[in-house]
């Protein structure tokens, strides 16, 4: 019997660089007798290896903490990636003493053996080809099925055979060597072991044939699946042609119809198509025009499709019956703020659905919550007005600046970088100044609270559903200014911070830090002064796909309320950057957000619906509801995250036929966005706060992102120097990280701990509500600027 395998030197995931496309991709190595191979997952071990590289004569080159290559002269090359620093220095650690030990072997004659290894030829990172005829696949999986009869057929004979001779040699053993019958033996056994000989050659060249002819299928489909890409590519490029060419022809036709009306009657509406039979609306009492019951149109058609499992029936001002024949017809006896089911009329079909019944009142759609709270008090908030130019406490108030410089035309050629990045994270890749805006991520992360009014208001409710509907709008206006700003940030350096003192102005400040290199991580602290506090850490993760980019945020956001105890979480939903190769670029963000009142069980769940040509949804549409800790319905919200956010109370919910009716108030504005400067899209498409947000300051942390010179170089217009004082800076970081490394490496050699990267205003701590390792604030920032004591910041600049 064979000897069992020695286990393995060293064994477990990592990641490893498939193509441009993909990624890192998680597999399983296992590192044994100077060979590093890798599978797909820990059972292929069994029976596929994916690939092997030979580690006598290979070059193992440490990247960063995390990333490391293995090459062996240009043929084979790994690009690896740990989940942790420890955990690249292990496999690094164990990597070089197995080429140590092979090269020894190899010097002293001694061939590693290695048993029961299945290679393959080709990389199974490359992407799977897909049909490319009916036939000729039909004819290569006949060939190979042949193919592969023969090799059992040989394997067969290798067993038979290899008995045969087993059992000989056995029998030889015994013999005597007096035995007349040795040399008959011998010959018996001479003869089985040339047919064992023969079979394990035909093995080997069945062997071959196989993969030759799986190679040569395998190239030609990788050529037939080029050309149908390219032909899909095509395709897409001519759908969007006619898309656009049809979404403006519609338009026209509609506004040409619109001309065509009478005045004050609304012709047909083209964009979109009824999902189902709704009640008609009938244009209410004198005073409202014609875009006031605009808005409420779109509201209710929003309304419409809230949810996948229910339907919304919206009836608002004088209600409408439907007869059998269809006929709409005005409700007798039924006035203004009259509630009437939608499933009432007699012949209407039933269904199974849940009806939304929406109550209009003599009141103005854009009457906000805090008025409604002033109103049930028995008055009107106000705030206290301050003399022009003076704060609060007589100090004369700060003059901000409204813009920043023109940006300037300079020309790129974005294939001579795109070639340099092929193998690299998207976060790795040094991209010129051309590509970003002049802020860093920071400070584009502060510019989430241009709306914390909303968050003022929220303060003063006590109503919890209600105050969760008002922190759902607060959520999608961050979003606001993204349709139109598609350049990207500065990628802070570790150490950057900063700070934002809008307490005069806009009643919060703000500390934010890079706290983490690779992984990049941002914290994030924020505190208003009207009585409530955020906090965040912001990481993503990116997917290049070609013709668009995908960013997947990681991090949680929390938001607390002081008076009332309130905490809330959520995630961000994630954004696509579209026309990455060719073509302008566009912004879209999609998916699904739940936010969660961990004090009282509350819930909200919104959903970005994501853009597609051949949709006839509202483009950057957003719906959602809120739910008490009983799941009972209490708020319907719909909007968009470019413009604005409205909401619904429900009022009440009963059953009717065994379907659930809601009947709710008139929709009101939770959210608008401000307006934005028509010439704002000379200056990177800023509003008046992103403007103001790298406006030059005194007495801020060194480390400040004010104080980052490529960053005022740009935003200065002189982008050569920029882009010369970007590269400084990153090797700058670079000969930093890689100086710690060869510290951390010392330390590990004599056996002493080396202490792991610290930031400067937080710190690493559970969280008491997700009970996840979060960057917790220490408070000391603002103490230290009364100080001007920064003696505890790093040169990074």
């Amino acid at each position: 019997m064979a000897e069992k395998q020695a286990d393995p030197d060293m064994k477990g995931w990592l990641y490893k660089w498939t193509n441009y496309l993909k990624g890192y991709q998680k597999r399983w190595f296992v590192l044994t007798n100077g060979l590093l191979s890798y599978y797909r997952s820990q059972a292929e071990m069994l029976h596929t290896c994916r690939g092997t590289i030979s580690l006598h004569g290979a070059v193992i080159h440490t990247e960063d903490s995390c990333n490391f290559v293995i090459s062996n002269g240009g043929t084979q090359t790994f690009h690896l990636k740990a989940s942790s620093e420890v955990e690249r220095q292990k496999w690094v650690t164990a990597l070089e003493l197995a080429k140590a030990k092979a090269i020894r072997q190899m010097e002293s004659g001694e061939l590693p053996m290695v048993e029961d290894w299945s290679f393959v030829n080709q990389d199974e990172d490359e992407e799977d080809v897909g049909d490319s005829g009916a036939d000729d696949v039909a004819n290569t999986l006949k060939v190979l099925t042949a193919k592969l009869e023969d090799l059992r057929t040989c394997h067969d004979l290798i067993m038979k055979h290899g008995a045969a001779l087993q059992k000989s040699l056995s029998e030889l053993e015994v013999l005597d060597a007096s035995t007349q019958d040795l040399n008959a033996k011998t010959k018996t056994v001479n003869e089985r072991a040339t047919l064992f000989r023969i079979s394990s050659n035909a093995m080997i060249n069945a062997c071959n044939d196989y993969v030759d002819v799986s190679s040569t299928a395998g190239r030609k489909w990788q050529r037939l699946l080029q050309h149908e890409r390219d032909q899909r590519l095509r395709l897409e490029d001519m759908v969007e042609q006619l898309a656009r060419q049809h979404s403006h022809l519609e338009q026209e036709a509609k506004e040409q119809m619109n001309q065509a009306m009478p005045p004050g009657v609304q012709g047909p509406d083209t964009s979109s198509t009824p999902v189902t039979e709704c009640v008609s609306q009938q244009a209410s009492a004198a005073g409202h025009s014609h875009s006031e019951d605009e808005e409420e149109n779109e509201f209710e058609d929003a309304l419409e499709e809230l949810a996948e499992n229910f339907i919304v029936h919206v009836n608002t001002g004088q209600a409408h019956k439907r007869t059998s024949s269809n006929v709409s017809q005005v409700s007798e006896g039924q006035g203004v703020g009259d509630t009437v089911s939608a499933s009432s009329s007699e012949g209407e079909a039933q269904d199974n659905t849940v009806q939304v019944i929406m109550r209009k009142d003599n009141t103005d759609s854009s009457y906000s919550l805090s008025e409604e709270m002033a109103s049930l008090n028995g008055s009107q908030a106000t705030t206290p007005t301050e003399p022009e130019g003076k704060q609060a406490n007589g100090r004369p108030k700060r003059q901000r600046r409204v813009r920043v410089p023109d940006k300037p035309n300079y020309p790129i050629n974005l294939w001579s970088i795109m070639k340099n990045c092929i193998g690299k994270e998207l976060s790795k890749i040094p991209m010129p100044v051309n590509f970003s805006e002049p802020l860093s991520f920071l400070q584009r992360l502060t510019e989430d609270f241009e709306y914390s009014d909303i968050l003022d208001r929220a303060a003063q409710i006590e109503d919890s559903c209600e105050q969760l509907s008002l922190v759902a709008a607060f959520t999608v206006s961050s979003y606001a200014t993204t349709a139109l700003r598609t350049a990207k940030p500065f990628n802070p350096l570790l150490g950057e911070t900063y700070e934002c003192d809008r307490t005069d102005d806009l009643g919060w400040r703000a500390v934010s830090e890079q706290v983490s290199h690779h992984p990049p991580i941002v914290a994030q602290f924020v505190e208003g002064s009207s009585g409530w506090n955020s906090w965040q850490e912001f990481a993503m993760s990116s997917k290049f796909r070609g013709k668009y980019l995908q960013i997947i945020p990681l991090g949680i956001a929390h938001l607390e309320f002081r008076s009332s105890g309130n905490h809330y979480t959520w995630r961000k939903v994630s954004t696509t950057v579209h026309n990455m190769i060719v073509g302008k670029l566009w912004l879209d963000n999609h998916g699904e957000m739940e936010i969660v009142n961990h004090h009282t069980g509350d819930k909200c769940c919104l959903k970005f619906v994501p853009y597609s040509y051949f949709s006839r949804e509202t483009p950057k549409k957003v719906t959602g509801y809120v739910v008490d800790s009983e799941g009972t319905l209490k708020w319907f919200i719909t909007g968009m995250w470019d413009e604005k956010i409205e909401a619904c109370r429900v009022i009440s919910q009963s059953l009717r036929g065994g379907k659930p009716v809601y009947e709710t108030g008139p929709p009101k504005v939770l959210w608008k966005r401000n307006p934005i400067n028509p010439e704002a899209e000379r200056y990177y498409n800023f509003t008046e706060l992103a403007c103001q947000l790298n406006e030059p300051e005194e007495m801020v942390c060194p480390t400040d992102s004010r104080n980052r010179p490529d960053q005022r170089l740009m935003e200065e217009g002189r982008w050569d120097e920029a882009n010369a004082e970007k590269l400084r800076l990153e090797e700058k970081q670079r000969a930093t990280r890689r100086s710690r490394e060869a510290e951390a490496e010392q330390a590990a050699a004599e056996g002493r701990e080396y202490p792991a990267y610290s930031p400067q205003w937080f710190c690493k701590e559970t969280d008491d509500v997700t009970g996840a390792l979060i960057f917790r604030y220490t408070h000391e920032y603002w103490d230290c600027k009364e100080r001007q004591d920064w003696s505890r910041c790093p040169d990074i600049f």
